[in-house]
């Protein structure tokens, strides 16, 4: 009694829900929804009579086998329309005649007589049904149709943005149980070869879970959601088809071992179910065959022959991942093979050397030597029309003249590539994997979008290049400036000493600084000759306890004829030698230029705390302005004729060493630098 209540309240509700459905969504959709759910709902109905009436039991029983022949096309058409994009339903013959053929149930089970199907001598009493071969078949037909059907709402789910699938999922849900139910029940007949109707009971129960998830979420969810299946998970459900169709081979095989003895060894059949899944792993990985396969699903399913969204993010994503010109190319070419299905590609760029369009790089495709000059009737047409050449079109000039080009190297689409206006190249394109494919409109709208990013891409990666060449350059003008600024201050010591040459020439003393002079210029010029390959970069620190005093005295005595005093107590510190000597000589030459000819320039060695140097003079002075904002930059000067590097050669070593350098100046009084050395330069 109990169950008989089950069943009576979920034909109710299973009822009420398609009627519902078909109030909520006046649509294709809906419609199909409304007759899959209310064949669900006479089903359990005629099921139920079966049991309730003996004397009728098989004339019910009857009626739910012509209901059962029609949930395969109720369900599936159902799962082809639920959620889907709105517009033209698009379906082509091949996707027509499947649909049709599911109606084929319909004739099979008006056209058998009932114990063809299957035979219970104490039905309803035993509520087991044992089938005959035209039920197993029928039954096992059923079932496949309804796990495609289910197939299908799984791949409606499984591309639903975020917000559709909170919109949908209570509702695919239950859906999905009344399938699962279904597919359940009719396995027996695979499993079993019987329907065992024991089951009934439970099956109304899940349908009343169903209808109460579809319920609530036709109630408080659902609204107008439309989901585009991708064309990638479209080709998964063809290939799980595919293996699915093989695995009931497999079972059709076991089950004529069973019946058929002999005439299926055991042997025979394990090789056959071997040798079925080799075919099966060949065709699936065959390029042509997929082809077809994706050519079939966008010509029947859909109403765009390519998915732009997710061609243009892949085709975005491969150009920004990659690092070098050569993979960009490679990614540009490949990416047109498998978007067009072709065999080979090949990219042609302009080359000022051959004044033509050279191929510059090919994917898959022979090397293609020949050079297109800017008058070729082909080049012509692409710089008039930017428009993608087909050889199948009827172009008699470009193929009078370019058909050789054409047909020896198995090229049959030229894309052209612009920068603006400038034809900078173009893409060549093999042959088709699939013969018979036409290319048409959207094709060719989709390649000249394709081209406009990947010229951007190429030209980016130029740009790139010759950014860092100018760089390089800039580089080496850089190490080159201070280059020069080393060897302008040795020739600036050079200079002084033949100035002064001229006054003091008879001194003795004069003769003698003169010649140590140049004794430590010309050993100064061979060693930044021995450094030419590190120019630009400051040599190794090799610090040593140095009498900061004598070296400042020593410097000084380089700048011969100059009025330079030299005062202090002797401190020492660690440091190198010939590096400080540089920011001394350095501070002394600047001293020397910002003032007068007679006017003296300070040098005094002390101690702080630290060890100190400090450079003074009298001269021009500096802004304070300067002082804040271009002092010590390189390239920032006052001089005339100076490189602006000097100050900035001279922080860089002093910070080496752990010090810093403070500068007071007054514009029009003098300057003052001072170099304090770290604590660890003093012993």
């Amino acid at each position: 009694m109990v169950n008989m209540i089950i069943s009576i309240t979920a034909i109710i509700v299973l009822l009420a829900g398609a009627g519902y459905a078909i109030y909520k969504e006046r649509s294709r959709a809906g419609l199909f929804l409304f007759a899959a759910i209310t064949a669900t709902a006479l089903l359990e109905l005629f099921d139920l009579l079966s049991f309730a009436s003996s004397a009728d039991a098989f004339f019910w029983k009857e009626c739910a086998l012509f209901t059962e022949s029609l949930l395969p096309p109720f369900w599936i058409l159902c799962s082809l329309t639920f959620a889907r994009q709105s517009g033209p339903w698009k379906i082509g013959l091949t996707a027509r005649t499947m649909v049709a053929a599911t109606f084929l149930f319909l004739v099979v089970a008006k056209t058998l007589p009932l114990c063809d199907f299957f035979y219970a001598p104490d039905f309803p009493a035993e509520r087991m049904l044992f089938l005959g071969n035209a039920g197993y078949f029928f039954y096992i037909a059923l079932m496949a149709c309804l796990i495609i059907a289910l197939v299908n709402f799984e791949v409606t789910l499984a591309n639903a943005s975020p917000e559709a699938l909170w919109t949908i999922k209570y509702e695919v849900i239950g859906i999905g149980i009344m399938l699962a139910v279904q597919i359940f029940y009719y396995s027996q007949a695979l499993l079993y070869r019987s329907l065992n109707m024991n089951y009934l009971p439970v099956r109304s129960f899940l349908y009343l879970v169903a209808a109460a998830l579809i319920a609530y979420s036709l109630t408080f969810r659902r609204g107008n959601v439309h989901i585009q299946v991708s064309r990638q998970v479209a080709f998964k459900s063809v290939v799980l088809f595919a293996v699915g169709i093989y695995l009931v081979l497999i079972g059709l095989l076991g089950e004529g071992m069973k019946y058929f003895g002999t005439f299926f060894p055991r042997t025979v059949t394990i090789s056959l179910a071997f040798l079925s899944g080799i075919a099966l792993l060949i065709l699936l990985l065959s390029e042509q065959f997929r082809r077809k396969i994706k050519v079939l699903l966008r010509k029947n399913f859909y109403q765009h022959k390519h998915d732009y969204r997710t061609q243009w993010l892949r085709f975005t994503e491969l150009l920004a991942t990659a690092r070098t010109l050569d993979e960009l190319q490679q990614r540009i070419l490949s990416a047109y093979c498998e978007i067009f299905g072709t065999g080979g590609a090949a990219l042609f760029l302009y080359e000022e050397v051959y004044a033509g369009y050279c191929m510059t790089d090919s994917f898959q495709m022979k090397r293609i030597p020949d050079i297109l000059t800017r008058d070729n009737s082909l080049i012509k047409f692409m710089k008039e029309s930017s428009w993608v050449i087909n050889i199948r079109d009827d172009n008699s000039k470009i193929l009078e003249e370019n058909g050789y080009f054409f047909g020896e190297n198995s090229i049959f689409i030229v894309i052209p590539l612009f920068d603006g206006e400038r034809l900078e190249g173009f893409i060549a394109l093999g042959k088709s994997i699939n013969t018979n494919e036409s290319f048409i409109y959207e094709d060719y709208d989709l390649m000249k979008t394709i081209a406009r990013q990947a010229s951007l891409a190429l030209l980016h990666h130029r740009q790139t290049q010759q950014l860092t060449h100018a760089r390089e350059i800039e580089a080496i003008g850089n190490v080159a400036t201070f280059v020069a600024h080393d060897l302008k201050n040795l020739v600036s010591n050079l200079s002084l000493i033949v100035e002064n040459a001229a006054k003091y020439i008879h001194n003795p003393d004069f003769q003698k600084d003169m010649l140590t002079s140049l004794g430590n210029t010309v050993d100064k010029m061979q060693k930044l000759i021995a450094r030419m390959k590190n120019l630009g970069e400051l040599d190794p620190i090799s610090r040593q306890q140095v009498n900061i005093l004598e070296l400042a005295d020593k410097t000084a005595k380089l700048v011969a004829g100059s009025t330079i005093t030299v005062s202090g107590t002797a401190e020492t510190a660690l440091v190198d030698e010939n590096e400080i000597q540089k920011v001394i000589l350095n501070l002394l030459i600047n001293g020397i230029e910002a003032s007068d000819q007679h006017e003296p320039v300070a040098l005094e060695v002390g101690c702080s705390g630290v060890p100190f140097i400090r450079v003074s003079d009298k001269g021009c002075g500096m802004s304070a302005s300067y002082l804040r904002t271009e002092l010590f930059k390189p390239f920032r000067t006052t001089k005339r004729q100076g490189l602006g590097i000097g100050l900035y050669q001279c922080q860089q070593i002093v910070e080496a060493h752990g010090g810093r350098i403070e500068v007071n100046s007054v514009e029009g009084s003098g300057s003052v630098f001072t170099v304090w050395f770290d604590d660890s330069a003093n012993p």
